[in-house]
């Protein structure tokens, strides 16, 4: 029986693109059938970004209201396997990442089929994992691996450098100083061994273990300092996206949230661990773990 695999995502800038190339080459190396479809946008997001373009979609992104996506095919009406590639924006699953988990022909093929799910974030991507955990959820669909791909350099560091590659479109060394941006490049080669930890269960429909042996392959990582910080910014960054969607003017404070954002990495962030380091860590030791385990498995 030829096993079909449906592989769907969005990318702006490429990155996207190498990364499930990458992943799913041994895959295809095993003669599955895989169906590649990459979402478009009817607006679509430009690349690269400009700073005000970027900032002005936080609302939305943040409160999942979806956007229109240009009409696309599939050629099955039931997948073996489906495998979603998405990008975190603003802690929370991107709004066409968002728009394809409310479109209704995904809808239909997601109910009752296994799913991987592979994000590309700077370094956050813990809430968005959790929302689209539970939009699979809703959907009927069997999530049974999440890999999640991380810019490695510090978190000041990469703050930079990600701004510096949004901005200019130019995935490169700034000042020759700042490393490149993104996921590495030999991590995104390296995701092909997901693809043959996945290709192995496909003729088995063996799903049961899969996550264990992803964590196993080093498909997840959780520090804790970006798991503290990302607890408490997604609940402001939640405050902020209301606030800002009921003003009739949204451009001052959508401004105001920039600068709020760069204060708050530079300045609070560290203050906050500092206090975490002192009051908190020492004495949450098994809270803390639960934690990470909630986000490191599916369920």
């Amino acid at each position: 029986m030829d096993k079909k695999v449906l592989v769907i995502y969005y990318t702006q800038s490429g990155q996207m693109g190498e990364i499930i190339d990458s992943f799913t080459q041994p895959i295809i190396d095993e003669g599955f059938s895989v169906e590649k479809v990459v979402i478009k946008m009817v607006d679509n997001y430009p690349f690269p970004w400009t700073g005000s373009s970027f900032f002005n979609v936080m609302p939305d992104c943040v409160l999942s209201v979806p956007a229109q996506i240009q009409p696309f095919t599939l050629k099955e009406t039931k997948y073996d396997l489906i495998i979603l590639g998405y990008q975190p924006w603003f802690l929370s699953p991107s709004i066409p990442s968002n728009s394809l988990l409310n479109h209704p022909d995904f809808l239909k093929v997601l109910k009752g089929t296994p799913v991987v799910t592979i994000s590309a974030a700077r370094n956050m991507w813990l809430n968005a994992f959790e929302r689209v955990r539970k939009s699979l959820q809703d959907a009927g669909a069997k999530l049974v691996g999440n890999i999640a791909l991380v810019d490695r350099n510090p978190n000041p560091i990469s703050f930079v450098t990600i701004f510096y590659w949004m901005l200019t479109g130019k995935k490169e060394r700034y000042l020759n100083i700042f490393p490149k941006p993104g996921i590495d490049e030999q991590e995104i080669l390296d995701t092909a061994k997901f693809g043959r930890a996945i290709a192995f269960r496909i003729t088995m429909e063996y799903w049961e273990s899969l996550q264990y042996e992803l964590m196993n392959l080093e498909a997840v990582h959780i520090k804790y300092p970006l798991m503290f910080i990302e607890g408490k910014a997604k609940i402001i960054f939640a405050v902020w996206a209301k606030f800002i969607a009921k003003r009739k003017k949204k451009e001052p404070w959508i401004a105001a949230f920039k600068y709020y954002l760069f204060i708050a990495l530079f300045i609070g962030a560290p203050i906050l661990l500092i206090l975490d380091m002192i009051f908190i860590r020492p004495f949450f030791g098994d809270r803390i773990e639960a934690r990470k385990n909630y986000y490191l498995q599916l369920n």
